[in-house]
């Protein structure tokens, strides 16, 4: 049974922080949804909160691709978009079998040292180096983001981890991010449709939503727009920590 609209001002409040971190993601603020999904489960079943939440990112990320449509690197996507296809299909079909609190817990452990390593070489200036000088593993880092975007909500980490090292001018960053995670929200619907999740209310929900998520995530387009590229990485890095500390405290509490 799907649930009414709540009305108790800490309800409010959660929906509002939920879709307030959905927004300034989508803008283009690397790290800050991963609270939008906890949030609004705190409010609503998690099913019917990711059923919420999926049209409203949908939305969002055309917005985000539009905004960013001249500033995305298309070798980075013709690399990561299928491994990333096929980490969704592994973790809709196979998650089941794999003891997802584990895979959680690592990949946080991982996101915590990798940003604490960036932000050391920041700190002391240290010249970047890419993870590879091929572009070959991207198809991995994609797999990983398919795959921990599916089970966890958690895609963006491996994606940071094979970018971010490439230094990319930050705005061709966060369009390259953008029109990868809308091409791999997309892919994620038939896995929504075949639980049911998407009811009559729950769209209803999305629909009251939309409007004031959209004014956030044209902020967020604003904010990234203004902001300088050094800045704006040692932001990711700490997000990513932040992040990282998240998933492991997910995964074992």
């Amino acid at each position: 049974m799907a649930s009414a609209m709540p009305h108790d001002p800490v309800s409010l409040i959660l929906i509002f922080c939920s879709l307030l971190s959905i927004g300034l993601a989508k803008g283009g603020l690397a790290g800050v949804g991963m609270i939008a999904m906890p949030l609004m489960a705190m409010v609503f079943p998690p099913v019917e909160a990711g059923a919420i939440l999926m049209p409203l990112l949908i939305v969002q990320d055309a917005l985000s691709v539009w905004a960013f449509r001249h500033s995305w690197n298309k070798t980075i996507i013709m690399w990561m978009m299928p491994g990333a296809i096929i980490g969704v299909a592994a973790a809709a079909g196979f998650a089941y079998l794999m003891p997802t609190a584990v895979i959680v817990a690592l990949l946080g452990l991982i996101s915590i040292i990798f940003g604490l390593w960036r932000l050391w070489l920041s700190y002391h200036k240290l010249p970047d180096k890419p993870l590879s000088p091929h572009e070959w593993p991207g198809t991995l880092f994609g797999f990983l983001s398919g795959f921990t975007s599916q089970i966890a909500h958690a895609g963006a980490p491996p994606f940071q981890m094979w970018v971010v090292p490439k230094r990319l001018p930050h705005v061709e960053f966060v369009g390259t991010s953008a029109v990868l995670f809308a091409l791999v929200n997309w892919v994620k619907v038939p896995a929504f449709i075949s639980l049911s999740a998407f009811t009559r209310e729950s769209l209803i929900f999305a629909l009251l939503f939309l409007p004031l998520t959209t004014a956030f995530t044209f902020c967020g387009i604003w904010l990234v727009k203004r902001i300088k590229g050094d800045l704006f990485y040692t932001f990711v890095n700490v997000m990513l920590v932040a992040v990282g500390i998240k998933l492991v405290w997910d995964a074992f509490f």
